[in-house]
């Protein structure tokens, strides 16, 4: 039986960075979907969380795991479920486009804690900064 330890940082955006999710509650729904349904789906999110208009995930990629099936199911189905909940006045869209960078063992308590921390951090800096 292989054993697989491959952490990802995965950052996506909303369509044309639209602040959809401008709301505390509306974003904590979304990354509780988004969690649960990876976790029906084998995908293990170590860490989520995001603001307005885009997401940062970490996730324990699986053996059998490819990055794009990962990020086409995880975006795919929330924006699915967002849409059929009426959760956004809008037709609600994620970018094509993300982000993915690999995380070392050593810093994922830095990442989770970047991650975790978005609110914050964005309060200082706007996202194009």
């Amino acid at each position: 039986m292989p054993f697989v330890k491959v952490y990802l940082h995965f950052v996506w955006s909303t369509k044309n960075r639209y602040p959809f999710l401008n709301s505390k509650d509306l974003r904590m729904k979304v990354w509780d979907h988004i969690r649960e349904n990876a976790k029906q789906k084998g995908i293990f999110i170590d860490t989520i969380n995001g603001y307005s208009d885009h997401c940062h995930c970490l996730v324990s990629l699986g053996v059998d795991q490819p990055i794009q099936k990962t990020m086409q199911l995880i975006k795919g189905d929330s924006s699915f479920w967002i849409n059929k909940n009426e959760l956004t006045p809008k037709k609600f869209e994620w970018q094509d486009e993300y982000f993915v960078s690999s995380v070392s063992e050593s810093i994922l308590d830095k990442v989770r804690a970047y991650i975790k921390n978005q609110e914050e951090h964005h309060r200082k800096k706007s996202i194009s900064e």
